[in-house]
């Protein structure tokens, strides 16, 4: 693999707290040296004619002129649905991780709500051996809990963690019961993983398609209430307290379940949770201008849950943001907001939204976005090798020019699917370039042939 040096970034880097320009060469896939320019306490720096950590000249390196932007680690989605096998007409793991590469996602979690569902050896190898031949990033696949994901018996988490599984959930479906949930919080700790939830009470579930607001009830809709959601999180965390295991909330959306996540780790039970880009973006407002575009699980919330995910995301509660990004056909989409399914796109969006919505009104610093997107989600799937930039660290990577202008256009989108609100939204900030192990995947707009190495 050839050698690369990205020069003259910006380079942040949330887990070394590093904050400065400078060039960082890449060999073999890894960091192998970082030449800071300037930072506040450097004032200057040399121009290396060779990298010193092997001794070879700088023209024996590719070089990318990162002059104006951002070099931070590359962004690890804990959250995706790639929809293969059985979903290929909405989504393939070639297109959804070239739309990952787009975002600036370098590694992805792939859910399990595949058809069949990914509960055995064998889905999880094809998996795998897909990712390997198609994909443009890493693919890590989440596994489920129960065995055909219906919450009545759990799935060989051992073998199915030996085999590539990074984490376990029944993804689109809280764990059913409560004694289920602790004997799999109970295994997962033992096998050194974690259980992700979908915490929405299985009842309402059944009843509720938007949120339980004045907008449910202005269009006449059947409203979720945050009580569904906000239960299980109770439940969940009473688990993890109960066995001492590791349990992960999937896109809170209530203030109710921020509150509670927060006081659990004020008690230090192993608690995290990741939020989407649309749970700080959107309320429930939205389903009146997009329709079914609009219509995901849990639902958009009310204005303060918003505002409740942005505290959360800001002090620390939420560990993560995740895209959940969920393909489907416009045809399904368009069958009626009632029978239209879950779920909208969200990789391609998810920076630009998180610097609109975060950092640009100066709810998040730098160092905080991008621990979100990268280094956190990568500790809590136990990858020090990603998520940092620094030197013996994967040289996953992402450059992103936070003053370009743009306009999001679902029609470009390297996704097979086009189901988001955001289409012809105006954005500043966007990336640029994203590498792994070394390798460019994604780059001004086009994909590099090739896959990643996983």
């Amino acid at each position: 693999m050839a050698g690369l040096i990205i020069t003259n970034g910006r380079i942040i880097c949330p887990r070394t707290r590093r904050d400065a320009t400078g060039d960082v060469w890449i060999e073999e896939g890894r960091i192998v040296d970082i030449e800071l320019q300037s930072s506040p306490t450097n004032s200057g720096g040399r121009n290396k004619s060779a990298s010193m950590a092997t001794g070879k000249p700088r023209n024996q390196f590719e070089e990318i002129d990162a002059r104006g932007c951002i070099v931070s680690p590359g962004f690890v989605d804990l959250h995706t649905h790639l929809r293969e096998p059985g979903g290929e007409e909405a989504e393939t793991i070639a297109t959804g991780t070239a739309a990952a590469a787009a975002g600036g996602f370098s590694a992805v979690c792939c859910m399990p709500n595949t058809r069949p569902v990914n509960d055995n050896i064998s889905v999880m190898k094809m998996i795998l051996e897909r990712a390997q031949a198609t994909g443009s990033v890493r693919v890590f696949p989440v596994a489920a809990v129960s065995i055909g994901s219906r919450g009545e018996q759990l799935t060989d988490f051992e073998a199915l963690k030996a085999a590539g599984a990074v984490c376990f959930s029944d993804d689109g479906k809280a764990v059913r019961t409560e004694t289920l949930m602790k004997n799999a919080l109970e295994v997962a700790k033992r096998v050194g993983s974690f259980v992700s939830d979908h915490c929405e009470a299985w009842n309402a579930a059944e009843d509720g398609v938007i949120h339980d607001g004045s907008v449910a009830r202005e269009l006449g809709i059947r409203g979720l209430p945050r009580s569904s959601e906000d239960s299980m999180v109770e439940r969940d965390i009473r688990a993890a307290e109960q066995t001492g295991a590791h349990v992960h909330i999937a896109h809170i959306s209530t203030a109710g379940a921020v509150s509670l996540v927060r006081h659990a780790k004020q008690q230090g039970v192993a608690v995290t949770c990741e939020a989407t880009p649309h749970h700080f973006s959107l309320t429930d407002e939205a389903v009146k201008k997009y329709g079914a575009d609009a219509k995901m699980k849990p639902p958009l919330r009310a204005a303060s849950d918003v505002e409740a995910v942005v505290e959360g995301l800001a002090d620390g509660t939420i560990d993560a943001i995740a895209t959940d990004h969920a393909p489907h056909l416009a045809s399904e989409k368009a069958q009626g907001f009632a029978a239209a399914p879950f779920g909208i796109t969200g990789l391609e969006a998810a920076l630009a939204l998180a610097l609109q919505q975060l950092l640009q009104p100066g709810h998040l610093d730098w160092f905080r976005l991008l621990e979100l997107l990268s280094s956190s989600p990568a500790r809590i799937l136990g990858r020090p090798d990603l998520g940092r930039v620094d030197v013996g660290a994967w040289g996953d990577l992402t450059i992103l020019d936070p003053n370009q202008e743009w306009v999001f256009r679902a029609s470009d989108s390297f996704s097979k699917s086009r189901n988001t609100p955001f289409d012809g939204w105006k954005f500043r900030g966007r990336v640029r370039t994203t590498l792994v192990a070394g390798k460019v995947v994604f780059e001004a707009g086009a994909m590099r042939p090739g896959g990643a190495d996983h």
